[in-house]
């Protein structure tokens, strides 16, 4: 009577033989939109790398396209952007400004505003440390950003949430954690006065 040889289980695929996703092609657009913005390739050369990768179906094809490109730097390995609001407060914003994946925010005695309404992020999440202490913490988010403030301890001066839960697709999301302390902690988005200002300087940086 003879036996069969037990089967073997398949070999893994070479890293670059794995099917890429949705999320790895989208990766890769944005990296060659980068590349052109900064004169690193043509127009006509970013349509047809657009196109190869919207249809790449392999690590090793969309590799193929940026590799000779630089690798991207990623926005959350940058070092946490820290606001002490001291004896005369202090506001980020709402102008233009670079936003790491992580910001902590100390009220002091004379408050903190943290306002990403005029930002460009591309992180899927930034997590904010608010400690209202004194004089509390504001923060502002476009109206297409959400918050989860699950996190926060509302202390004694407690937490106002006033965002909508309606986050448009590829926005942050703003993940809220820390004390509101004796000043408390407001996240919200812009009121009248701000979103006038908004509407009447739509480029301003």
């Amino acid at each position: 009577m003879s036996t069969q040889p037990p089967e073997l289980p398949p070999l893994p695929a070479p890293s670059g033989d794995l099917r890429a996703s949705h999320d790895d092609r989208e990766a890769v657009v944005e990296q060659l939109r980068d590349a052109a913005a900064e004169g690193r390739i043509d127009l006509d050369e970013l349509d047809s790398r657009l196109e190869q990768a919207l249809t790449s179906r392999t690590h090793a094809e969309l590799a193929a396209l940026t590799a000779d490109l630089p690798r991207p730097t990623s926005p959350g390995a940058r070092p946490p952007l820290v606001l002490k609001g001291g004896a005369f407060g202090v506001s980020q914003g709402p102008g233009r400004w670079e936003v790491p994946g992580h910001v902590i925010a100390h009220g002091g005695v004379g408050g903190v505003k943290v306002d990403f309404t005029r930002v460009e992020c591309r992180l899927t999440e930034v997590a904010v440390e608010a400690y209202g202490e004194t004089s509390g913490v504001t923060i502002v988010i476009p109206d297409s950003w959400a918050a989860d403030p699950s996190g926060m301890d509302p202390g004694t001066g407690g937490l106002t949430d006033e965002t909508t839960p309606d986050r448009l697709p590829g926005t942050p999301l703003i993940r809220l954690t820390g004390s509101g302390g004796m000043g408390g902690v407001v996240i919200r988005h812009p009121n009248r006065r701000e979103q006038r200002k908004l509407d009447s300087n739509p480029t301003q940086s």
